[in-house]
């Protein structure tokens, strides 16, 4: 099964590069897509649906605003749209697929784009992880695909050095990072790749993707209990949709 993770920074946007084309080619079972910026009747489910796929979305409720969905050629058991608390279904940031035994999770983590949000980030950051845990009981085997909008290792960021206060590489964050991988999960990307300049975003400013000055903050997060399943993971920076790049999962299930 192939699963492939995309913040678009808005869905429509992306359909106006070909992003439809580009899936036909790239043929994944399932797509998480984060920043969908849409509500659902103002996407175009037809054109994924003519590709196979069943669209599943969970909007925010301020329209052109964050979003999160699930195209998934196999139809799931089940669906869920959020996690039941409201400040932060409101925003629309998780959306779960069921499969059998095996769920996939489209998950749009906050970024601290200010005082404020980074407050509200941190909030979210240990919400998520309770719940996740929580969830664990019911759901043990979890695939979380998405935007973490933090990048985990020193590696995944480049000028490290220059960013550690610059939210998405601040310690308090890596730490979170690090603890939640420590509750049971992998990061399936350094499974396969340790590597340093394998990145998933780059800003829009001073040129900065064609000079691969990038974040890895897009991830596809799988509980241990699948790691013998694993087949492949990689990055796609040629995929030019958003400022992110789609990252991609391989797994035998």
């Amino acid at each position: 099964m192939k699963i492939i993770s995309y913040n678009l920074n808005g869905i429509r946007a992306a359909i106006k590069k070909d992003f439809v084309g580009w899936l036909k080619q790239e043929n994944p079972d399932i797509v998480c897509i984060q920043e969908t910026k849409a509500q659902p009747e103002q996407i175009e489910n037809q054109l994924f649906e003519e590709l196979g796929y069943n669209c599943y979305w969970f909007s925010a409720k301020k329209k052109g605003y964050s979003g999160t969905g699930i195209m998934t050629k196999q139809k799931p058991d089940k669906i869920v749209r959020g996690m039941g608390i409201e400040k932060y279904d409101n925003e629309g940031r998780f959306i779960r697929a069921d499969f059998s035994d095996i769920s996939v999770i489209s998950v749009y983590h906050p970024s601290g784009s200010n005082e404020l949000r980074q407050a509200f980030k941190m909030e979210w950051l240990e919400d998520f992880r309770n719940y996740v845990n929580e969830l664990k009981k019911e759901r043990p085997k979890l695939i979380i695909s998405g935007d973490y909008n933090i990048c985990r290792l020193w590696i995944d960021i480049h000028n490290p050095k220059r960013q550690q206060k610059t939210s998405g590489f601040l310690p308090e964050e890596r730490e979170w990072f690090q603890n939640f991988i420590d509750d049971g999960f992998i990061d399936s990307f350094r499974e396969f790749n340790q590597n340093e300049g394998e990145y998933s975003w780059w800003s829009y400013r001073a040129n900065a993707r064609n000079n691969n000055k990038g974040w890895r903050i897009d991830y596809n997060i799988v509980t241990k209990n699948l790691k013998d399943k694993l087949k492949s993971a990689s990055i796609k920076p040629t995929a030019i949709h958003s400022d992110h790049c789609p990252v991609c999962l391989n797994v035998n299930i």
